[in-house]
């Protein structure tokens, strides 16, 4: 099979599975993964595919990669957000956190917190944190979305307006790599969001390297809403000028696995 033959397939295929590692795609391709690793890199220098570490798949402004997939994406930035967020929150603090999988990561990062009180509306989020016996979890009310157990509805957004906390934890599935517009596939979900960030004193963005110029369709706001951005590696230029001119702090989380 010629090269570009393979990059059609290999396109092909990712566009069917959402995700695809790249020891799936060398032994469906019966080529070495050295050689899926450059195909990989080519196709994503082309905008044809999204490059991750140890696979690919490809971004929809409409439909969001498969939960199950979700959770172990960019798995180590995740982590190293995570714990870097959770160092920054005090113990006996409130908190909003809202739905995603790397939300889910921050709450585990935060089991060794003492009397945190924390309103979510991430069913997962409730189930990791319920485990302390010293912490309050408050569950927003709403309709459950069964593909992430994530509760969303107009009574999600009358209950989190009842409440102003010390911190919002959120994620977001993408971020405008120019104008800095946080961006979501569920429009539910994102004012859901945006009421989190208004009942806030302060606001963390966990946003991994992946999120930057990924196409959701359904706007959020902007990054210049939030205090500080934690990610794995520095921002687009545009994003980082956006960050200075409105004064949002930017903390990098290096994973422990990079060199």
């Amino acid at each position: 099979m010629g090269q570009q033959t393979r990059h059609e397939k290999i396109t092909l295929f990712v566009k069917e599975r959402g995700y695809v590692t790249i020891d799936e795609l060398s032994a469906h391709f019966n080529v070495t993964p050295q050689t899926i690793r450059r195909d990989i890199n080519t196709l994503a220098d082309a905008d044809k595919i999204r490059r991750h570490h140890g696979g690919a798949s490809i971004d929809s402004s409409t439909t969001n990669v498969a939960y199950a997939t979700r959770q172990i994406l960019q798995l180590d930035a995740k982590q190293a957000i995570a714990q870097k967020i959770a160092s920054e929150i005090p113990d006996h603090a409130s908190l909003f956190i809202n739905i995603g999988t790397t939300t889910e990561t921050v709450a585990k990062a935060l089991l060794n917190h003492t009397g945190l009180q924390v309103i979510t509306n991430n069913l997962n989020v409730a189930s990791i944190l319920s485990s302390k016996e010293d912490f309050t979890v408050i569950i927003a009310g709403g309709t459950v979305r069964p593909r992430d157990r994530g509760v969303i509805g107009e009574a999600t957004l009358d209950f989190i307006n009842q409440f102003r906390v010390d911190f919002g934890i959120i994620g977001i599935s993408g971020v405008d790599p120019q104008d800095g517009s946080l961006l979501d596939y569920d429009y539910q979900e994102v004012r859901v969001a945006q009421s989190i960030i208004n009942n806030s004193r302060t606001v963390f963005l966990a946003a991994d390297n992946a999120k930057f110029g990924r196409n959701a369709m359904v706007r959020l706001g902007s990054i210049s809403q939030v205090d500080t951005l934690f990610t794995d590696v520095k921002p687009p230029e545009a994003i980082q000028n956006i960050l200075l001119e409105h004064d949002v702090s930017l903390t990098l989380c290096q994973p422990k696995t990079s060199k």
